[in-house]
């Protein structure tokens, strides 16, 4: 905790500010656009990397959370007060850190695939610095955002091993999507039982359905569209190239939140809706995309 108090010393309001903002950095929105636009219009093969990393890596942080339930630092150190704006963001367990596993997938990812280096730099950095917000925030301990660095270096090791590049295999294909759908299965029987005997509130539930919808939809549309669509990342121009990725991101929003409020929320529902959105970026608009936008 001294860490965490040291940090709360240093603190000033522009400071909060700009930390504030680069926290955003790990939070599901910037992930599902930053996703988008690298597989719709830049690179396929590295937005396959960084999704069977980020949804990996997120199950298990989310089944870490409910297995080992650790309060936020404040509760266990009523002295340390973490920054008011933060706390809206900090919700659930503490350890590991969310946003951090979040980041590290995203950017740790990314940088690995990439020869640049300056841009690999620029991808580490921006990972490192969300978990170093996390504590400069007050919400999080220094173990929450190692261990979720850690599980994030894992997993893109893990990944740059097993997956291809430009070559299809279909089998190898069917047998990552196989394990991703099994490791969230996983994830839904441990939290459905903690849930069941009383271990676990209701949100924690909610939180490991619908990473694990992601994520099913997330290796079923992969699995679909490298197997049998392959469609082409270039337009026929730069405005048809904005055009289809903001009409892909209305799609997204129109699952995500329109779907929320034409049929509601609950269990099987979020964990659906959660699971279209990813089948409608990896698989449907993809079908959109190599009829009608084409290069």
């Amino acid at each position: 905790m001294e860490l965490l108090k040291f940090l709360e010393g240093i603190r000033a309001p522009f400071l909060d500010t700009v930390i504030g903002l680069i926290t955003r950095l790990g939070e599901e929105t910037t992930g599902i656009v930053i996703l988008c636009l690298i597989f719709w219009c830049i690179s396929k093969r590295i937005a396959y990397g960084i999704g069977i990393t980020y949804f990996l890596s997120g199950l298990t942080v989310q089944g870490m959370k409910i297995c080992f339930r650790i309060d936020r630092p404040w509760a266990a150190y009523p002295s340390l007060n973490p920054v008011p704006s933060a706390l809206k963001h900090a919700t659930g367990y503490s350890f590991p850190s969310g946003h951090t596993q979040s980041a590290a997938a995203l950017f740790g990812s990314l940088g690995a695939q990439v020869k640049n280096i300056p841009f690999k730099t620029i991808c580490f950095t921006l990972a490192v610095l969300v978990a170093f917000s996390r504590l400069y925030l007050g919400v999080h301990t220094l173990l929450d955002v190692s261990v979720s660095l850690m599980i994030c270096f894992l997993f893109i090791m893990l990944t740059l091993k097993f997956t291809t590049g430009g070559t299809v295999d279909k089998k190898k294909e069917l047998i990552i999507c196989g394990v991703m759908v099994l490791y969230a299965a996983v994830v839904i029987i441990i939290a459905s039982a903690l849930y069941a005997g009383g271990r676990i509130e209701y949100v924690y539930l909610s939180d490991c359905l619908k990473a694990a919808g992601a994520s099913i939809g997330f290796s079923v549309g992969m699995y679909i569209e490298r197997v049998y669509i392959d469609f082409p990342v270039k337009a026929k121009n730069i405005f048809l190239q904005i055009l289809k990725f903001f009409l892909g991101l209305i799609g997204v929003l129109v699952i995500k939140e329109g779907l929320k409020l034409l049929i509601g929320t609950g269990l099987v529902v979020d964990t659906i809706r959660y699971f279209l959105m990813l089948t409608w970026i990896t698989a449907f608009y993809p079908l959109v995309i190599k009829r009608f936008f084409a290069g």
